[in-house]
């Protein structure tokens, strides 16, 4: 029965990563990636967001719950999970290690990044160009969402491989290499979009 809880527990953990949870992350930076067309492409695209209908719903039940779970049962498996070296390889272990490295300091990061915009905009503050503007203006902020928005592409595009595992879509040696090199790729056009976006606002 607990091994029947903890299989299910991981593929829900695994869904919700890609399903909502990722399509967020490319959303999210697609949308900040508008300011590399200047100020009010970006406000115009981060009011767009602002104005859905169902807003708070959408963001309660497609965001922060999911992100909720995900991360704690994430933080459950980082600090119990073990390298597995007779099934895989060194590269694939290491993409192990770094997944839960990149997971753990996510949570930092996202707690951050939520309290720098969302929990400021509660509190009166707008949400446009020029408040990311400020918050990068200091070095070390910068390096630190730069580092926040490699952690956070690297965890999607190797969760990707995971999923694909998982979900039993690449079961052969050769279907997991290709979803390697797929993985790659994801991680380098998102991690583009997102560091990109990141310096049009310094």
């Amino acid at each position: 029965m607990a091994s029947n809880q903890q299989y299910f527990n991981r593929r829900l953990h695994s869904l919700l990563g890609v399903i909502p949870i990722g399509i967020f992350l490319i959303q999210h930076l697609v949308v900040n990636h508008f300011a590399t067309r200047g100020p009010e492409a970006f406000n115009q695209a981060s009011h767009f967001m602002e104005s859905l209908p169902f807003r708070y719903a959408l963001e309660i039940f497609i965001i922060f719950l999911p992100i909720m779970y995900h991360a704690a049962y994430g933080i459950y498996i980082a600090f119990k999970g073990k390298n597995n070296t007779k099934h895989y390889g060194f590269f694939r272990n290491w993409m192990f290690v770094l997944q839960r490295f990149t997971g753990v300091f996510l949570l930092i990061f996202i707690a951050w990044h939520v309290w720098d915009t969302r929990v400021q905009a509660m509190f009166g503050q707008e949400v446009n160009y020029q408040m990311m503007a400020d918050i990068l203006q200091n070095n070390w902020m910068f390096a630190f969402y730069i580092v926040g928005i490699v952690s956070a592409t690297f965890h999607f595009a190797n969760g990707l491989w995971s999923f694909a595992v998982s979900w039993g879509i690449t079961v052969t040696p050769r279907s997991q290499k290709i979803m390697t090199y797929v993985s790659i790729g994801v991680f380098a056009a998102l991690t583009y979009v997102g560091v990109a976006a990141a310096l049009a606002f310094v």
